[in-house]
């Protein structure tokens, strides 16, 4: 069953989701950011980019041809979801639910301090329990102090 964290209590869920996919890489693991927000996804898309040089993290767009090949991805609708090759983890950059999120071990969700993003998250922590996972949580703000 898909292992579920919740990362919440930041003022900006951008910044905290490149320190997650960061890790992730640096552990050598695959990472899959579901991102359908546009301006988010390139906003992302560009933060990976310009990181220092000796911290680049290989990763494409979900509709590049190299998407196959490239151990992070950011994906913008269920069709690149779906064909996404890895199943190891899954950041979700949305406030709704991923579409196939149980095919992957974990799912990560980042949640900011603004209300809608918050309520929302609250939806679907209640979802993720009324199907019987597991949620674990961790409030960021006490880092942020």
């Amino acid at each position: 069953m898909t292992k579920i964290f919740f990362y919440h209590g930041m003022h900006d869920r951008l910044p905290y989701a490149l320190r997650l996919i960061s890790g992730a890489w640096a552990q050598k693991k695959a990472i899959t950011i579901y991102a359908p927000d546009r301006g988010l996804a390139l906003q992302l898309d560009n933060l990976l980019w310009t990181q220092h040089s000796t911290g680049f993290i290989p990763h494409c767009m979900g509709d590049s041809s190299l998407a196959a090949e490239t151990p992070v991805l950011i994906v913008r609708n269920e069709e690149e979801l779906s064909r996404s090759t890895q199943d190891q983890r899954l950041l979700n950059l949305s406030d709704e639910l991923p579409p196939g999120f149980a095919r992957f071990e974990s799912l990560v969700e980042v949640v900011s301090q603004e209300d809608d993003v918050r309520n929302s998250g609250r939806e679907r922590v209640k979802f993720y329990r009324e199907r019987g996972y597991e949620v674990q949580f961790k409030d960021i703000a006490s880092e942020q102090a």
